[in-house]
């Protein structure tokens, strides 16, 4: 089954969220009776399902090519329902949505009902493209979710204004209930509903003042909080419909193999349980009346495995391992193309009183996600398709979905449950999800089919941190200031692999983010990029390319500060002069830290040091300082300060959550985290045998927002990057090793 990403399809469709039936779009706009259902403009497509001229609450002029509606229901109670754009997977959205809506319509975020909107193009609001991911939903919706909740008020006062027979001066709001001073009188949202309904939406409808503010800016406090600590809260992997089977999978040890035979399929069909035994791309399957016995079953299995493929991307060779893979980049000869070029780099480097040379790589990196993978696929009578499933862009699933069921998209309902963590797992890789297997055995069942793969099977499959390298040259003046710098990246990125035919470039962003467009006065410049394409699926991951590559650019910055006999942290600030932003962060994380000193000093039992870095992603900007000690040839971090700038915030309390958060990844990818691979095979099948951060390993983490008032960027990433270079030069500071090939662990550190 070809389940390479693309581009979701154009058409118009009829979904629903979960828990609906048959409920389309257009009916939502007439459902709930005494609801306000909203529509607000957002960046996209021209809706294109209306066949007149809207009318009441659908009469939002179109904007050419950019109206994507999105909903917002008052219901008669007071509560309010709104269909987010955005899945919620512990990121915060769906409060910082009811903030941003809350805020101009007057309603407390506690009231509100977030769910994920079903697939369709009114939601695509990035792009054209609906994706949550990139660190880009709240910066990418902020003003029109704020306009959303600004018309619906209007119309609210308007409506209250013509019971009330008084002017819609005359009224203000108050937390969902419209005010008539004068007279004392009052109207909640709920009474009028019905009446703002039929009113035409005023696109220009004025704004709150910022400075009147009540929940924008404010720690308001999770709206999941108290399903998610009580165990209501429902994940892919709790759900559940009437008449499912259970179903366990084994995949081929190798891609690009099929099973060929089952020796004992007789014997595992009258295992205790089972419903039935099936032959699957690459994989075998067990559908049984409970999980347990289903994968006990499959294990059970006795299969014969197809030699694999002699050709082809989904083909890893026998001899295949990752040392292999890193000894073929670092040997390329291939010219590269140029990510950045500035200056004159070969005069510089002819005019050298130093150069410096270093070489980085960075390992295959797992999601190893706590929620393994499942997906349920349901066949209804009437030809439609339901399939609930964790993701994050409902549209393509929706369209890979029909697809391989052999319906029209719009015969597909995605249903989207909170995500058990993103990191950009949730896409729909080259065999890298459970949804396709459970429609091929709903199919062939004609039961629903719960499709929950193991964490082997897991381990197995998912889609990997691209293994990269980078070779670096820096030349320095007699001075000791870096004249130049060229960089040549070797690998691929998921941006080309899965998009490349969309790029206007032979350069894959996603490879060298974080080594390109630095703020340092660094006058000549010359970055490349040669792809070298992996055998094995690679995938998103946690801040993309800025992972490894700001690890590798600020490692190696450091190691320009030292041949040029510089402090690194002064070396920034100098470089940092014409970059305002940049410079007043590395200011405040020194300050946050109590004042920069790099080490080694004297701390607690030992001596500890201090590592810098700077990153810049997702138009956020970051500056780390990390605390290092080693104990037993291991290194201990301490303390991370990050002064973080995402331009302006919405929930400051979030934000800080997300840096906490990226700070523990970052810390654990440095330390502790690679795939490997070996005569072919992931040599990792569980966490046992994948390291990742313990509990004693945790730093502590001290936060502090700064907003600069730039444009808003983004949260969920940008704490990430800085966190591995930090860590890294201050264990160089400490021991005097220069650790240039992840992760740390790898390395027995010198005592200090």
């Amino acid at each position: 089954m070809d389940q390479i990403l693309r581009t979701p399809s154009r058409a118009p469709t009829g979904t629903a969220p979960a828990g609906t039936a048959n409920l389309s779009r257009r009916n939502l706009l007439g459902a709930a009776a005494g609801a306000l259902v909203l529509a607000v403009a957002l960046p996209g497509r021209v809706r294109a399902e209306a066949q007149g001229p809207a009318e009441g609450a659908g009469a939002i002029a179109p904007k050419p090519g950019t109206r994507v509606p999105a909903f917002l229901e008052i219901r008669p109670d007071g509560t309010v329902r709104f269909l987010s754009p955005f899945v919620e997977g512990g990121q915060g959205i769906a409060t910082g949505m009811a903030q941003i809506v809350g805020e101009e319509l007057d309603v407390d975020p506690a009231r509100f009902v977030v769910e994920c909107a079903p697939p369709g193009p009114d939601y695509a609001v990035v792009n054209g493209i609906r994706m949550t991911g990139g660190s880009f939903s709240t910066r990418s919706s902020y003003p029109l979710m704020r306009q959303l909740g600004a018309t619906a008020r209007d119309m609210l006062v308007r409506a209250a204004a013509a019971r009330l027979k008084v002017q819609a001066a005359e009224l203000t709001t108050r937390d969902g209930t419209v005010v008539h001073a004068a007279s004392g009188r009052t109207l909640p949202y709920g009474a009028l509903a019905a009446d703002a309904m039929a009113l035409k939406p005023n696109e220009s409808a004025p704004l709150r003042d910022p400075t009147s503010f009540r929940y924008i800016g404010k720690p308001v406090a999770r709206i999941d909080v108290r399903d998610k600590s009580t165990g209501r809260a429902v994940y892919a992997i709790d759900q559940k419909v009437e008449g499912m089977l259970y179903a366990a999978v084994a995949h081929a040890p190798h891609p690009g193999t099929e099973p060929a035979g089952l020796d004992n399929e007789a014997a595992v069909r009258a295992m205790p349980g089972v419903h039935s035994v099936h032959r699957l791309p690459g994989a075998v399957a067990v559908a049984a009346d409970s999980w347990w016995r289903a994968r006990k079953a499959v294990e059970a299995l006795t299969v014969r495995w197809s030699a694999p493929k002699a050709t082809g991307l989904d083909t890893i060779a026998a001899d295949f391992s990752s040392d292999g893979l890193l000894a073929a980049l670092k040997a390329s000869a291939e010219a590269g193309h140029a990510a950045e070029a500035e200056g004159d780099v070969a005069g510089a480097f002819a005019r050298a009183a130093k150069v410096v040379e270093a070489e980085y790589a960075a390992p295959y990196l797992a999601h190893a996600q706590l929620e393994p993978p499942s997906s349920i696929a349901r066949f209804n009578p009437d030809g439609t398709l339901d399939v609930w499933l964790p993701n994050q862009m409902p549209e393509l699933f929706q369209t890979i979905s029909a697809k391989v069921a052999g319906v029209e998209p719009d015969k597909v309902r995605i249903h989207s449950p909170m995500l058990g963590g993103f990191f950009g797992r949730h896409f729909p890789y080259d065999a890298g999800n459970p949804f396709p297997q459970a429609i091929l055995l709903a199919k062939a069942t004609g039961r629903p089919v719960k499709v929950l793969w193991s964490r082997e099977e897991e381990f197995a499959r998912d889609g990997l941190r691209p293994l990269s390298f980078s070779r670096f040259r820096a030349a320095l003046d007699a001075a000791g200031n870096p004249t130049a710098i060229e960089v040549r990246t070797v690998g691929e990125g998921p941006i080309g692999r899965y998009f490349g035919a969309l790029m206007k470039t032979p350069v894959d962003p996603s490879a060298v983010e974080g080594i390109v467009e630095k703020p340092y006065a660094i006058a000549n410049r010359r970055m490349t990029f040669t792809k070298v394409a992996h055998p094995v699926t690679i995938a998103f991951w946690r801040s993309v390319g800025h992972s490894m590559n700001d690890a590798f650019y600020e490692s190696f910055l450091d190691e320009v500060a030292q041949a040029g006999g510089h402090d690194p942290f002064e070396l920034r600030m100098t470089l940092l002069k014409d970059k305002p932003r940049s410079l007043r962060l590395l200011r405040e994380v020194a300050d946050l830290s109590g004042g920069w000193q790099r080490g080694p000093y004297a701390a607690g039992d030992g001596k500890r040091a201090r590592g810098v870095s700077l990153a810049s992603p997702f138009g956020s900007e970051t500056a780390t300082i990390a605390e290092v000690s080693v104990e037993g040839g291991e290194a201990r971090v301490h303390n991370l300060w990050i002064a973080f700038d995402p331009g302006s915030v919405v929930n400051p309390a979030i934000v800080t959550a997300q840096v906490e958060s990226a700070a523990a990844l970052g810390t654990s990818s440095v330390l502790f985290e690679q795939i490997v691979y070996r005569d072919g095979l992931r040599q990792s099948q569980n966490f046992d045998t994948y390291p990742i951060l313990r509990r004693e390993h945790m730093p502590a983490v001290h936060v502090r927002i700064v907003e600069s008032g730039a444009p808003m960027g983004g949260v969920g990433e940008p704490g990430l990057p800085g966190v591995p270079p930090a860590i890294l030069n201050a264990i160089a500071a400490l021991t005097g090793q220069r650790i240039r090939s992840l992760p740390v662990a790898n390395t027995k550190l010198a005592g200090a």
